[in-house]
């Protein structure tokens, strides 16, 4: 299963904080539109991700629900049919939470910086570090203290959970 460190934090606007993740990244920004729609699962969360009616990915992951760098498993599986598939897991699993949200996605070596409008929410930044098989957490959870600097973003603005869990603003 791949893993990655991640962090989640409220910050004050996408458009503010834009030009320091651009300074700091390898490429980006791309702009991506996600509806995501959460499953009742007893084991971590499972969630399919709609990027059109043509596209999507379920994904299976498994990670604390702490503020800080955690580790995170998961498993991403692509569909062209996520209408389709989002009827079946409602049926055999319900829903539990829906997100929308505009993601600005920043490559930083291995680390996807995400910007993040979430409706109902606000505007939010998750790092992740992805990890080789094998590697230490350490040294990922280094890198996201690292870029956490970088970006000015203080322990005080770490957030718990996903933002299906969050209340609405």
């Amino acid at each position: 299963m791949a893993r990655n460190i991640e962090i989640k934090a409220r910050i004050d606007s996408v458009e503010a904080l834009g030009p320091r993740a651009a300074a700091l990244a390898d490429s980006g920004p791309t702009e991506i539109c996600q509806d995501d729609t959460f499953f009742n699962c007893a084991q971590g969360r499972l969630k399919l991700r709609a990027f059109s009616d043509a596209s999507g990915e379920l994904i299976f992951y498994r990670r604390a629900d702490a503020q800080g760098p955690k580790v995170s498993f998961y498993v991403r599986t692509p569909t062209a049919d996520p209408q389709g598939l989002r009827e079946a897991l409602t049926l055999a699993h319900g829903q539990c939470g829906r997100v929308q949200k505009t993601r600005l996605l920043y490559l930083a070596g291995r680390t996807r910086i995400h910007l993040d409008r979430v409706a109902g929410l606000g505007d939010f930044l998750e790092l992740e570090v992805v990890l080789e098989e094998g590697e230490e957490l350490e040294a990922g959870t280094r890198e996201a203290h690292a870029l956490m600097a970088q970006l000015g973003v203080t322990p005080a603005q770490l957030v718990e959970g996903a933002y299906v869990d969050l209340p609405a603003r």
